[in-house]
């Protein structure tokens, strides 16, 4: 059942318009976004609509970096019917067997995890010949990440203080993570999907590839660190320290990143990424009413506190030693 009469409504006219007979309509998942899923199936054979209204989310970059995304050698969802104006796009069905349900089945977390560092290393080494082609997407730049970070103060801080941040606390607090992003070395830029995780990583049946890719819609042009990142330091998951040095390592020698500079990116956009997610979280807890995310606080909290041990991230460090002292603590 569809909760929204209205868009129930538009997406029934929708099916009715496109070629062959949709039935066994049912919910799939909703994400943190705008977004639905729904799971039908079209002449017997099982498909996904992404369900996008489009006053809230565009569907164009999906479908875009999808095809992008299948020129650099890596697999999406296929398309199989896109309507902008209408916010519907209808894909191939992968399956359900991510990554987090093969985990959760018993799957061997290395093994896994080895194929979704081969996933980024055969993305960033195609990069080079398809940046040029590529689409115009925007730079993951020091701005963007501190827009990103500030999501910690405006949300997590008054959450936790129930006072908004003052005004020269939060310019202190920009002002360190400015210098913080400002001092990483240089790295080329390439593709960042942004999301690269397991619950956005699929294993469809009957396929020995790498890994089938989710939720890439926001992908933007920046380091090749914090795909990732994103994938070892789980918001969702605890990853072993055995895995994620065993991932490090398979990627840096199937790359040819400037090893010390690579690590550096690695610390710093970690600690940038789970700063802003600790504001995330709590803004979908408290303005979009899912409060689910909030038991994941305590492993943000100890992400943190093992990023800001970095000596890259002193100035971030020394101003939560002043401010924020708790969470300097790994407990």
């Amino acid at each position: 059942m569809i909760p929204d009469n209205t868009r129930s409504e538009q997406l029934q006219a929708w099916l009715e318009d496109q070629p062959g007979r949709f039935t066994d309509l049912a919910l799939l998942r909703a994400d943190a976004s705008f977004r639905r899923y729904f799971r039908l199936r079209r002449d017997g054979e099982p498909v996904v609509l992404m369900d996008a209204p489009p006053e809230r989310e565009a569907t164009e970059p999906f479908v875009e970096i999808a095809r992008l995304l299948e020129s650099l050698g890596l697999r999406p969802p296929r398309i199989l019917e896109h309507d902008p104006a209408a916010g519907f796009v209808l894909l191939e069905d992968l399956g359900d067997r991510t990554f987090t349900r093969a985990l959760a089945e018993g799957a061997a977390e290395g093994p896994l995890y080895d194929r979704a560092i081969d996933t980024l290393i055969r993305l960033h080494r195609a990069w080079p010949a398809h940046a040029a082609k590529a689409p115009d997407l925007p730079p993951y730049n020091s701005q963007r990440l501190l827009d990103e970070a500030a999501l910690f103060a405006d949300w997590y801080w008054p959450e936790q203080h129930d006072t908004p941040m003052p005004t020269p606390l939060r310019e202190d607090f920009l002002q360190a993570w400015r210098e913080a992003l400002e001092g990483l070395p240089t790295l080329a830029e390439t593709l960042v999907l942004r999301d690269f995780h397991v619950d956005n990583l699929m294993l469809p049946p009957g396929e020995d590839g790498d890994c089938a890719v989710l939720d890439f819609q926001d992908a933007v042009i920046g380091s090749p660190a914090y795909d990732v990142v994103s994938l070892l330091e789980d918001a969702r998951r605890e990853v072993s320290p055995a895995t994620v040095e065993r991932a490090l390592e398979r990627y840096l020698s199937a790359t040819a990143w400037d090893r010390e500079a690579f690590v550096q990116h690695y610390r710093v956009l970690g600690a940038q990424r789970t700063t802003k997610i600790l504001g995330i979280f709590v803004r979908l807890a408290r303005r979009d009413a899912k409060p689910r995310y909030l038991e994941h606080l305590p492993r943000l909290h100890r992400l943190l506190a093992q990023g800001l041990s970095q000596p890259a991230l002193a100035p971030v460090a020394d101003w939560f030693r002043t401010h924020m002292p708790e969470r300097m603590r790994e407990d």
